[in-house]
């Protein structure tokens, strides 16, 4: 029996060994992907806290805990064109039996202009009705051409004198076509370094009225061009007022200029 009993030991412990074995093969490849899945959450939650702590960092710079006055300053001035585009038109007329042709009134209108003291070149034609004149001339007798003129001047009183040098009832009409300032560029540069020290001043007696102390320049926007351009009325010059021997009055107007800054300075 004791050699039988030692046999069946023997196999029986085998099997033990080979049991445990696979246990033990099976417990290892558990432990080996749990410390994986450990290994790859650990790297995320680094990564993670990494990420949620640049972006604290960037919220706090974004928050500017400097004691600031923003401010606004603001400069305005007129000043009287001087560069005027005016339209003239001139158109025949009957004298009675008789017409007085564009060509006449075309040499008035020069010789005003050169007697005037402004230069042939600022005066150009703008639109031309008897571009087919010699055509509807003979087709109709009682044809009666115009012109249009731009007369460019930096005077309005040199344009009265044109008009004088003209014959009245010759002068269909005539407007303000547009204008401008020769300075005007210039003009806005003074204007915003005004603006710019009158928020300067408005900060400063602020600020001082509470002690405290300005700082520099944090930052400056500015807000833009604002030119006011007058609306002029149009004019005619027709038959009753051409036999009065009346020139019309040009309701002349400035043009305003404003200008408004923002400025944000520290406070010390």
């Amino acid at each position: 029996m004791a050699p039988f009993a030692n046999k069946c030991y023997r196999s029986f412990a085998k099997k033990i060994k080979k049991s445990n074995l696979g246990v033990e093969f099976v417990y290892m490849a558990h432990h080996n992907n749990t410390h994986k899945e450990n290994t790859i959450m650990k790297k995320l939650m680094a990564i993670a806290l990494v990420a949620f702590m640049g972006l604290s960092s960037a919220m706090a710079q974004q928050v500017d805990l400097r004691r600031k006055i923003n401010v606004s300053g603001s400069a305005e001035t007129e000043v009287t064109p001087d560069i005027i585009y005016i339209q003239i038109s001139l158109k025949e007329y009957l004298n009675g039996k008789k017409k007085v042709e564009i060509t006449d009134l075309e040499k008035q209108l020069f010789t005003a202009v050169q007697k005037a003291g402004i230069a042939k070149e600022n005066l150009t034609i703008s639109n031309l009705s008897s571009w087919n004149y010699a055509t509807e001339k003979k087709k109709n007798p009682d044809f009666l051409a115009s012109k249009q003129y731009r007369l460019k001047v930096n005077d309005l009183n040199k344009f009265d004198v044109i008009l004088e040098g003209i014959d009245a009832k010759g002068i269909s009409n005539t407007n303000i076509e547009s204008y401008d300032y020769s300075k005007i560029e210039s003009l806005k540069k003074d204007l915003k370094v005004k603006a710019l020290l009158a928020a300067k001043e408005k900060a400063k007696y602020m600020v001082e009225a509470l002690y405290g102390k300005l700082g520099d320049v944090i930052e400056i926007q500015d807000g833009g061009d604002n030119v006011i351009q007058p609306v002029y009325r149009n004019y005619m010059m027709k038959s009753a007022m051409a036999e009065a021997d009346s020139a019309p009055e040009i309701d002349f107007k400035k043009i305003k200029l404003n200008f408004t800054v923002n400025v944000i300075f520290l406070i010390l």
